[in-house]
């Protein structure tokens, strides 16, 4: 169960998901059901899309709306199981399929989360009043699910500090991965040139949607701490809110203004494009305030960029600090995960950044130690038969003991 699948992904859920999925089938059949109006078969792989009744939320733009269609297109699931041996979610966006599914078809019921609601305060401005809804279903799901895969070792310390109740036996900690063989670095600069970068000066790249997790606007807040000839390139799209696409705007402006090779892409740009930005980089940042893992660091580090990124979340896990690149620590507000000084945060993001303009021999060597750490740990094969193996042990014990 997910919320995004190709060709609707937006998000590093829904990247694991589909390589997940694609993985997974190898070895058993898969039903991946998603928001959208897919429909294939393709071997043991089987996706089917779903719209939300969208009937009951007409009439309305409150931005509680997204809570309750995705509330019912979570009902509207349960009409199309049949024969499943078990169930697996990725984020709020489909808990409580999951838990339907397990009360009406006695089945056990897994749940990867990829990021938790109580720590992503900032939700509510997308939301509205329904953050108290998506909280509330995630919450239920989680205390329910018979296993609670954890894509990180901080993401499971996180789990137990906002769910204290959940048993610590039930959570499980599998890591995201990444196909190194789509993911490597390449030699075509093609994409650079059409979208107005220029190949011949070096750049920091980020790659992300503009949201208060991504931390997008630290990046940009740092730009006046570079030498005014670096060239910045932001592949940022899909804003949360208006609210947020007009701040980053007034923000990039007014860097642009002393730092004139900004080059802002406001949309999602394509795989084989992204590759390109990576594999071309000199430095690859990663500011977030949030991540339970950052998916899109190993993506940089397999096509050979050195990464800067925030020392939050399961960050550390994947970045080598000094090894793969540097990771840059912040004090975090309790409540919200932003930074308590962001300005000393963005600064010291643009000192670690130069360090690495400065020294492009150290930048290689980083980058080189990044595709290896990538290639010994984090490929989707062993990621799948971990995933496989929790599948059965849960089948195997499932009625033997009390959920």
């Amino acid at each position: 169960m997910t919320r995004e699948y190709p060709p609707n992904v937006y998000g590093g859920a829904g990247v694991h998901v589909e390589y997940l999925s694609r993985e997974l089938a190898r070895s058993i059949e898969v039903e991946v059901h998603c928001w959208g109006d897919q429909h294939s078969d393709s071997g043991n792989l089987h996706v089917r899309g779903g719209q939300p009744w969208r009937a009951i939320t007409e009439g309305t733009d409150a931005k509680f709306k997204t809570a309750l269609e995705t509330f019912s297109l979570n009902l509207a699931q349960m009409l199309s199981l049949d024969a499943i041996d078990i169930v697996h979610t990725h984020t709020w966006y489909v808990s409580m399929a999951g838990f339907l599914a397990k009360k009406l078809y006695n089945i056990p019921f897994v749940l990867t989360t990829h990021s938790l609601e109580p720590l992503r305060a900032w939700k509510a401005e997308q939301l509205g009043s329904g953050y108290a809804m998506s909280s509330w279903m995630e919450r239920t799901a989680i205390l329910d699910a018979d296993a609670v895969i954890a894509v990180s070792q901080g993401t499971r310390q996180d789990i137990l500090r906002a769910y204290p109740d959940i048993d610590p036996a039930r959570i499980r900690v599998i890591y995201n991965g990444i196909d190194p063989d789509e993911y490597h670095k390449v030699d075509a600069n093609d994409a650079l040139i059409r979208y107005g970068v220029d190949p011949a000066v070096p750049y920091v790249l980020f790659v992300g949607r503009i949201t208060r997790q991504k931390g997008v606007t630290h990046l940009v807040d740092a730009i006046p701490h570079l030498p005014r000839e670096t060239q910045v390139v932001l592949c940022a799209g899909a804003p949360d809110t208006p609210e947020m696409a007009a701040e980053m705007r007034e923000k990039v402006e007014r860097a642009r203004a002393a730092h004139p090779r900004i080059v802002w892409i406001e949309k999602m740009v394509t795989k084989a494009e992204t590759i390109q930005f990576y594999s071309n980089a000199a430095v690859f940042c990663c500011p977030s305030v949030y991540e339970p893992f950052g998916i899109i660091n190993l993506e940089a580090m397999a096509c050979q960029a050195p990464v800067v990124a925030s020392a939050t979340g399961g960050i550390p896990e994947v970045v080598a600090d000094g090894q793969t690149g540097y990771l840059v620590p912040f004090e975090q507000d309790p409540v919200t995960s932003f930074p308590i000084h962001p300005q000393k945060f963005s600064r010291d993001l643009a000192a670690r950044i130069w360090e690495l303009l400065a020294h492009p021999a150290r930048a290689r060597q980083f980058g080189q130690a990044g595709r290896r750490r990538v290639e010994e740990m984090f490929c989707w094969k062993a990621i799948a038969a971990r995933t496989i193996a929790l599948y059965r042990e849960l089948i195997e014990t499932h009625g033997k003991v009390a959920p």
